[in-house]
């Protein structure tokens, strides 16, 4: 779901379903996928999920303190891969299934596995959720839902549908919240300061309108442990992972901010003021020297929230 990853297919068709920013590897559930070209837009969310791995990782050490063995882990909206292979590799006694709406990023992250010598244990599901977990062969020890809840309309009943997917004792793990990402200072010497919080509000907004918008639709309080006990789970943790990269950022790291910046410039540019919007063009123009192409003072910063619960039945 971005998902992040981020904005990268079709451009409103991604938008739709990830927010301007988006979420890495992660892809929505309710759109259809057949007028995205993902020999373009795969590659995109490889990288972006990559970037992210270091986050991945010590979340999944967090996991691994409460659930150390697990035979089978599931990563709902697995786009290529990249954290499932994640998974099979910090978990090597599980068996990992991944699945996602779209058929040729399934075909990815099965090459992807291959290549890593994880195929043996590496399988794949096509399919909307929550309906496609039932072709699961056997419940799931841990199951992780990244930023891919919060594009199903009816929240809760999805965690219950997660939950009933796990096996006694059993662990949900629930990425949802956490923090806006920043790439510059909040003066940046073109443009008033704050371009980027003013941005985020107007993202929220969008956010809002976005969730009102989908099938059936249910307003809930984003209070994830309460939801999680609401599903018959036991909430039993809550922690975030920062990604913190600071300047001078590689190219891949610019490479995501520029995506991040051209999306959110994309989809609400007309919801911010017009000096907010020449700012963000000279942001995005590879030619000017204040571009988000050339500044020495681009950086990554995210935040990511993990909600951990457990089947108790």
């Amino acid at each position: 779901m971005a998902r992040d990853q981020h904005g990268q297919h079709d451009r409103q068709d991604r938008q739709d379903r990830h927010g301007p920013q988006g979420e890495p590897g992660r892809h929505g559930h309710h759109h259809d996928h057949t007028d995205i070209d993902w020999a373009v837009m795969a590659p995109m969310l490889e990288s972006q999920a990559e970037l992210f791995a270091p986050l991945y990782r010590e979340a999944m050490a967090w996991l691994g303190e409460s659930a150390p063995e697990p035979g089978q882990i599931v990563d709902t909206g697995s786009g290529p891969g990249v954290v499932s292979c994640l998974f099979a590799e910090t978990f090597p006694g599980a068996r990992v299934v991944a699945v996602d709406g779209s058929a040729p990023l399934l075909e990815r992250a099965r090459a992807r596995a291959a290549r890593a010598g994880l195929a043996d244990r590496f399988r794949t599901i096509a399919g909307e959720l929550p309906g496609a977990l039932d072709e699961l062969d056997y419940p799931a020890d841990l199951l992780w839902a990244s930023n891919s809840l919060h594009h199903l309309g009816d929240q809760r009943s999805a965690l219950a549908s997660f939950g009933a997917r796990l096996a006694p004792g059993g662990t949900l793990a629930l990425l949802e919240g956490g923090l806006p990402a920043r790439f510059l200072p909040r003066d940046i010497g073109i443009g008033r300061p704050g371009l980027q919080a003013r941005l985020d509000a107007v993202e929220s907004e969008w956010f809002t309108r976005m969730r009102a918008e989908l099938p059936g639709a249910v307003t809930e309080t984003e209070d994830w442990p309460a939801l999680l006990e609401s599903a018959g789970l036991k909430h039993t943790g809550t922690r975030s992972f920062l990604l913190d990269l600071p300047a001078p950022v590689t190219d891949r790291a610019r490479d995501y901010a520029v995506a991040s910046l051209t999306r959110l410039h994309e989809v609400i540019g007309e919801g911010i003021d017009a000096d907010d919007r020449a700012t963000l063009a000279r942001l995005l123009d590879p030619e000017d020297p204040a571009s988000v192409h050339r500044r020495r003072d681009v950086f990554v910063l995210k935040a990511h929230t993990v909600h951990t619960a457990v089947r108790t039945s």
